[in-house]
């Protein structure tokens, strides 16, 4: 099998060793065992000089094949090719485009010099899967660039573009033109000069000013929201400083397989899968070509609008916002271009992007220029009224074929295509706020809307940047309708007596970046107030304290205060006091709660919504919404989202403990679902309900 993945080829007296295991070239069994088996021949061989690896497709090795993590090891591993590699008394060039990350860098390191393509990135990313790198990336790259240039890379594992990989060392030259013709020249040069070749594992770690060192990791870790792997990536470099090679690697292998075993990597590998499952879309197979799209419109220079247009034009897709009010558009404008100028400034894109960013927006407050754009996003008021009316003049106005987006958060999307002539043009987009940052991208399929549109959508998602997840009509979708399942838990315990600040406690301690009333504090509390007081819902806390004007933190008050400049909720006596009036006016008994009870009460709501949505089809797979709620809501990756999460406590138990809250509450609906009572039953998984 391995002739199949890897081959050999002389160019003069340079032998190409190329991988071709597409997409990725993943360093899976066949390809290392192919690696080792050329490379060893080559070493052999008295007709060649030097050697150069290389891959075919459109990238080097992209990293190991994790779904081998968990099953026997099949020999040669990677760390025996790295070392034979390394070893070998003939000069070794790696030859990199598209992507050298995790073993793939690795792999690189091993070999004695490294050339890329400009537009190729390398980078060790095992982190965000709650490892480590494990075949010696945390000892090499230490002792090729420095301890401290070391932390980064692998403590947040975000690709490194070869220009800068060139600054640090990493690889040693850019090639302008062929790549494996430059790998050659540079392998027939080395083998020319003679002397010894660079090994990085005979290297010492370069000196090592430990204060900046501890600063870096300090630094680096404060936001790692206290997961394992970053810390422990951190420790394995600082060993690159205070052990040898061996003791290091050694080291290194250890604690690779502490996390490869324990409950945060298992967490963040299902997150893994669950994104490219995703993509995995009934209907939209892959003979359904995209609609192109050249141009967007985007309807509202509002936040959610800016955000939108930053997203697009950041991905160079000429963008034109449309606003009528043109004192809103010019705001909008000067917003989107002071986001773009902090960025810049914080250091996060060079002038040349920003500008290029500005350059691909136009400002109009014309709707007529709607015309010109293959996709139009609406990202007006939440107003089913106002979105039907525009939704009529966009059917009017643009052009056959154009795809027309509606941002909606909780509205029918079927109501709102029904007003149009081409309703299988229709789909909801739902982005969230800062829609510049925010990953993810909640794509909503009506009725009728047409599986290539579908697909236009999933892609020019991507291309923004986002992650799309495909869900059905209903209000609120998937994302906001669980939320609304928990939110409806937080009045009722306020009430009965806990705190603003024991239930953000209660979800913070368990990862979330923030708790539910700081995040409505943020999001501006008056947005909920006008919403339901058109739908006639009421909420008496949170209803009373909109109508003392505190609508959260753009007021300096809301659930909490906010000193001047200050993002940090300070508990206040005086909402304590307002919930403890409103409470008697209401006539309930106040008591104190468990840390336990509130944390249940907002998180097994959610999920038994979750398994509602699953029910009634509305998500395709419960893998679905945890990355809805990894990457919209601020669900902490270690836990793997809500329904992972689920797996994890049992069906038996969370379906015990909702019973229990529906009798003593006296609310039905906190009662489990059909789903949830079959998995309890059966003591099953929604994990297994879908490999079933």
């Amino acid at each position: 099998m391995s002739e199949e993945k890897v081959a050999m080829r002389m160019v003069g007296r340079v032998a190409v060793v190329e991988s071709d295991n597409q997409p990725v070239n993943a360093l899976g069994h066949a390809v290392r065992k192919g690696l080792f088996d050329n490379v060893s021949a080559a070493a052999a061989d008295a007709g060649v000089d030097a050697i150069v690896i290389a891959c075919k497709g459109r990238t080097f090795h992209a990293g190991a094949d994790i779904t081998e993590f968990g099953k026997p090891p099949q020999e040669p591993g990677l760390v025996e090719v790295i070392e034979l590699i390394e070893a070998c008394e003939k000069p070794v060039v790696a030859a990199i485009h598209g992507t050298a990350l995790g073993g793939g860098l690795e792999l690189a390191l091993g070999c004695h010099f490294r050339v890329a393509v400009p537009s190729a990135k390398v980078g060790l990313p095992e982190v965000k899967l709650g490892l480590l790198p494990g075949a010696g990336g945390t000892q090499r790259l230490p002792r090729l660039i420095g301890a401290v240039a070391a932390l980064e890379p692998i403590v947040k594992g975000d690709p490194i573009p070869a220009p800068r990989a060139a600054e640090l060392g990493i690889i040693d030259a850019v090639a302008e033109g062929d790549l494996v013709e430059a790998a050659v020249k540079m392998a027939e040069a080395k083998a020319a000069e003679g002397g010894p070749l660079p090994r990085i594992s005979q290297m010492r770690t370069p000196p090592t000013d430990m204060e900046a060192f501890e600063a870096e990791a300090g630094r680096l870790l404060s936001r790692s929201r206290g997961l394992k792997a970053p810390a422990t990536c951190a420790q394995t470099v600082r060993n690159a400083i205070t052990m040898s090679f061996a003791d290091g690697t050694a080291q290194e292998r250890a604690l690779f397989a502490e996390l490869r075993d324990g409950p945060e990597s298992k967490a963040q590998r299902h997150a893994f899968f669950a994104e490219r499952e995703a993509n995995k879309v009934p209907g939209v197979t892959k003979d359904v070509k995209p609609r192109p799209v050249n141009r967007i419109a985007v309807l509202g220079a509002g936040t959610m609008g800016g955000g939108i247009t930053m997203s697009f034009a950041s991905a160079g897709i000429p963008v034109t916002i449309i606003d009528l009010n043109p004192e809103a558009l010019e705001r909008g404008m000067g917003v989107i271009e002071k986001n773009y100028r902090n960025t810049q400034r914080r250091g996060g894109l060079t002038e040349a992007q920003v500008d290029a960013a500005l350059a691909n927006i136009t400002a109009s407050s014309d709707f007529d220029s709607v015309a010109e754009a293959d996709m139009v996003i609406e990202a007006v008021f939440e107003n089913m009224d106002l979105k039907k009316k525009i939704f009529k003049d966009l059917d009017a106005k643009c052009k056959p074929g154009c795809v027309l987006a509606s941002n909606t958060s909780t509205l029918d999307v079927d109501e709102i295509a029904a007003v149009t002539s081409r309703p299988e043009d229709v789909v909801g987009m739902h982005f969230f706020s800062p829609a510049n940052v925010m990953r993810l991208l909640e794509i909503v399929r009506g009725e009728k809307t047409a599986p290539d549109v579908l697909k236009t959508a999933m892609d020019v998602g991507k291309k923004g940047g986002k992650i799309p997840v495909v869900v059905g009509v209903c209000y609120g979708f998937v994302g906001n309708r669980m939320l609304h399942a928990r939110g409806a838990q937080i009045e009722p315990m306020l009430l009965e007596g806990a705190s603003p600040s024991e239930i953000d406690g209660a979800l913070t301690k368990f990862g979330m970046a923030m708790g539910p009333l700081a995040m409505s504090d943020m999001a501006g509390l008056d947005v909920g107030y006008r919403i339901r007081q058109e739908s006639g819902r009421k909420a008496p806390v949170n209803d009373a304290i909109c109508e003392m004007g505190r609508f959260g933190q753009k007021t300096g008050k809301g659930w909490y205060l906010y000193e001047e400049g200050s993002r940090r909720p300070i508990p206040d006596p005086e909402i304590d006091a307002l919930i403890a009036r409103v409470a008697k006016e209401q006539g309930v008994t106040r008591r104190e709660f468990s840390e336990q009870e509130i944390f249940e009460r907002l998180m097994f709501p959610m999920i038994n919504e979750g398994a509602k949505t699953l029910e009634e089809g509305v998500a395709l797979r419960a893998s679905d919404i945890d990355v809805i709620y990894l990457y919209g809501y601020g669900f902490p990756v270690g836990q793997g989202g809500p329904m992972y999460y689920a797996d994890q406590v049992g069906a038996d138990y969370i379906c015990e403990r909702l019973d229990h809250y529906a009798d003593v509450t006296g609310t039905e609906s906190l009662r489990p679902c059909a789903l949830m009572r079959k998995l309890a039953a059966e003591k099953s998984t929604f994990a297994a309900a879908k490999a079933a």
